[in-house]
């Protein structure tokens, strides 16, 4: 019988694989990790994703208790009740992202006052104060803020709970039972002469071999379409294209007849087409119908993904309004999911002879039939 594991009490898993999805010289760090569920009897759908409870970086941690002039072994009240000021930092709080709070205290208690900071702080100055924050954490107001001193739970007092993370998964559980996989770009950078990691993603690729790593699924609107005769676009760049490997190993392991287009683009083709092994050996196949790839860093004229699917205008409209075809999209909201919709938009618009105010309804009634899905972040 498995145990009853929940969101308050995710399942201890193992990582079983971590590793690179990427060629030399790449600019990214984009990895390939496969969680092990033994013992777990758990079910998920592909399209679903997986919440991941990460700890804090140890060296930081101690870090921030020496510029406090902390032991660490002092009991603090946290985010989940009493604890060792060292256990606190490492599981319950954000010890990255500054918060107002933490701000506040900086800008009051600032020995010479912190002038910028305060007048940055205003409602008004919003904008400008994101853009003075970037790259900088809590240890730097520490560093460039000596004189104050902080009691262990004063600091602790300024901090956000640490949260967890949701990840695409990748894999689908009739190809690869007991396990769940996740494509993540691991972040690290430099930012004013200090190495910064990605909480989440530095744990899992350089921690989570050595300890447990608490999983919890979460279920998804974004799910194939019932019939597997229907013919399916998927459009997913860089980490994108991880709930679309799951979808095209979940049709394999079905027998699903339905045609698969999928749009996939990153950097460069010799360091970042990430599976490529699996999508070419299920195009030469013939089981992926269609594999249009873009890539923005090997050409004076940077092509993505939305250029791609113009290219294609023609057998796209076939695909929607002929075939019945179901749209998804996965990936950067900010601007890729935006520019895909617009291409969208004027491939309907074009190619079906519409007005705009035609092509909005048309793209409504898309979705009102779940034939235009978005899993964008």
């Amino acid at each position: 019988m498995p145990a009853p594991y929940t969101r308050a009490n995710p399942f201890p898993a193992k990582v079983a694989v971590n590793r690179s999805l990427c060629g030399e010289g790449s600019e990214k760090d984009t990895r390939h990790f496969e969680i092990d569920l033994k013992g777990w009897g758990l079910n998920y759908d592909v399209g679903d994703s997986m919440t991941v409870w990460p700890t804090n970086d140890p060296a930081l941690v101690d870090e921030i208790i020496n510029k406090i002039g902390a032991k660490g072994d002092e009991t603090v009240k946290g985010p989940s009740g009493e604890k060792a000021l060292r256990e606190v930092l490492f599981r319950d709080c954000r010890i990255t992202q500054t918060t107002p709070k933490f701000l506040k205290a900086i800008a009051e208690r600032a020995v010479n006052g912190a002038p910028l900071l305060t007048e940055l702080l205003k409602p008004e100055r919003k904008q400008d104060l994101d853009t003075y924050l970037w790259g900088m954490e809590i240890v730097d107001f520490l560093i460039e803020h000596p004189s104050i001193k902080w009691t262990p739970q004063e600091l602790v007092d300024t901090l956000a709970k640490l949260l967890p993370r949701m990840y695409s998964i990748s894999s689908s559980l009739k190809a690869h039972p007991d396990r769940v996989h996740f494509t993540i770009d691991v972040v690290h950078y430099e930012s004013r002469g200090r190495r910064r990691k990605g909480v989440c993603s530095t744990f899992l690729a350089e921690r989570a071999e050595k300890n447990p790593v608490p999983v919890f699924p979460n279920a998804s609107k974004f799910r194939l379409p019932e019939d597997g005769n229907t013919p399916i676009i998927m459009v997913g760049p860089g980490t994108g294209v991880a709930p679309f490997r799951a979808f095209l190993q979940e049709r394999q392991a079905t027998g699903a007849k339905g045609k698969n287009w999928l749009f996939f683009g990153s950097q460069h083709k010799h360091s970042n087409y990430f599976y490529e092994n699996e999508f070419e050996k299920m195009k030469g196949g013939g089981f992926l119908t269609l594999l249009d790839l873009a890539w923005s860093r090997d050409s004076a004229a940077k092509t993505y993904v939305q250029n791609k699917m113009l290219e294609s205008a023609d057998e796209i409209w076939k695909w929607m309004d002929g075939e019945g075809a179901h749209f998804f999209v996965c990936g950067d909201a900010r601007r890729m999911a935006k520019d895909v919709d617009a291409a969208l938009r004027k491939i309907i618009q074009d190619k079906g002879g519409k007005t705009e105010e035609q092509t909005n309804e048309y793209v409504e009634k898309l979705k009102a039939d779940k034939r235009y899905k978005r899993d964008v972040y």
